[in-house]
């Protein structure tokens, strides 16, 4: 097979590199907003403004989240996955693909032989996909940087073999005995115009942030005039200094001198009519609308209490965008894990299996939304109903994939 080479790789990994640097800025609060230099004064122009909304974003989607084996595994997958610290080897592929549209797995025997699974995140790898199986043709990962973030272990991966290049030791070959690169992607929301998925952090959710920070830094700048209010004083000598436009404006007390030579009598006090952050609050509740839209939160988890339900139905009813985000992202990370364990198990086996010979394993998923104790007796009540109609139709199996509760026998 013909590979497009590391140095097509490095270049696309470049370019694609600073767009998941700054969807990472964002969801660590990190990011600078432009200002527009209209309404903030000189000396701080440089203030910033953050909100957590698009972490947020990402974490009520990644927490709800929960992996929990693979049902039918005759090649034991699970087995694998539970020998490589499952608890924090999914959540952190779920947390990187959400805010990178796509993370990697990275598999390498160990001294026995047994493979060891670790994460690699979308700023750190890249590949050549295959449409078809969502695996790679080959792909590049960079395994560690200097200190300057400057590429120092990098690996090369093709099917038949694991390049590793160090710049101090050289570099390092590995026989492949899978039948794939061994360097899985874990996507989110991919389809044929972006195979290497979506990020949970748009576009669109990134214009309304920086909108909102520049809300939140206005109405601080604005708070100053409504915690002091300034006053004006009018008939004063023109000897008396004058203060630059800024001064004028930020200060306390605002001047007129009289002109010419005019005896308007004694200078006159006066006081500005206090301003309103009513228009700085209604401006964010708007942007916090719009952000909720676009992401299927509510105004409650961005911070602006509404009425609250009453009900684990009328949470899940006002969650139902959210509810279709997660079950369609379990769907797509089911996929990349059930690769990566494939994977694995060739390399365990140093045997290559054919993919089609895990057609009957399936992923099992946490539900999204726990049921609390009125939903629960729902479930049993609708349970004892349908195995009636239907014996033996609800085992303890469909019972727990709906609840999310074990039996203990």
């Amino acid at each position: 097979m013909a590979y497009k080479g590391i140095d097509y790789l490095r270049k696309k990994l470049l370019i694609k590199r600073g767009r998941v640097k700054t969807r990472y800025m964002y969801y660590s609060m990190k990011h600078r907003v432009p200002d527009f230099g209209i309404s903030t004064p000189p000396k701080l122009r440089n203030m910033m403004s953050t909100l957590g909304w698009c972490g947020k974003a990402v974490d009520s989607v990644a927490d709800r989240l929960v992996f929990r084996e693979f049902a039918n595994d005759y090649f034991e997958i699970n087995s694998i996955y539970q020998s490589n610290n499952p608890d924090v080897l999914f959540d952190s592929a779920i947390l990187g693909a959400l805010i990178a549209s796509c993370s990697f797995i990275y598999i390498v025997p160990d001294a026995d032989g047994y493979p060891r699974l670790q994460v690699i995140n979308g700023d750190d790898a890249t590949g050549v996909l295959d449409p078809v199986t969502n695996m790679l043709l080959e792909g590049y990962a960079v395994l560690k940087r200097d200190d300057y973030n400057n590429p120092e272990v990098e690996a090369y991966f093709t099917a038949e073999s694991t390049i590793i290049y160090n710049k101090r030791s050289g570099a390092e070959i590995y026989d492949n005995p899978a039948p794939y690169p061994l360097l899985v992607p874990i996507i989110y929301r991919p389809d044929a115009n972006r195979p290497f998925g979506r990020s949970r952090i748009s576009r669109a959710c990134m214009s309304i942030m920086a909108s909102a920070s520049r809300t939140i830094k206005r109405s601080e700048i604005s708070a100053e005039f409504f915690s002091f209010p300034q006053k004006w004083v009018t008939g004063l000598d023109r000897d008396v200094e004058i203060l630059d436009k800024w001064q004028a404006a930020m200060s306390a007390m605002f001047t007129l001198s009289k002109s010419g030579n005019r005896n308007d009598g004694e200078p006159k006090f006066g006081q500005f009519t206090q301003q309103s952050m009513q228009p700085h609050t209604e401006q964010l509740k708007m942007f916090a609308s719009l952000f909720a839209g676009e992401t299927g939160l509510t105004m409650d988890d961005l911070g602006f209490v509404m009425d609250n339900p009453s009900s684990q139905e009328a949470i899940k009813a006002s969650h139902e965008t959210l509810r279709l985000y997660a079950k369609k992202a379990q769907r797509n990370f089911s996929a990349g894990f059930l690769n990566a364990g494939y994977l694995a198990a060739c390399v365990r086996d140093n045997y290559a299996f054919k993919r089609r010979q895990l057609y009957l394993t399936t992923a099992k998923w946490e539900p999204v939304f726990e049921p609390d104790a009125a939903m629960l007796s729902s479930i049993g009540d609708g349970a004892i109903k349908l195995n009636q109609a239907v014996p033996e139709y609800l085992d303890k199996e469909t019972l727990r994939d709906i609840t999310g509760i074990a039996s203990n026998n």
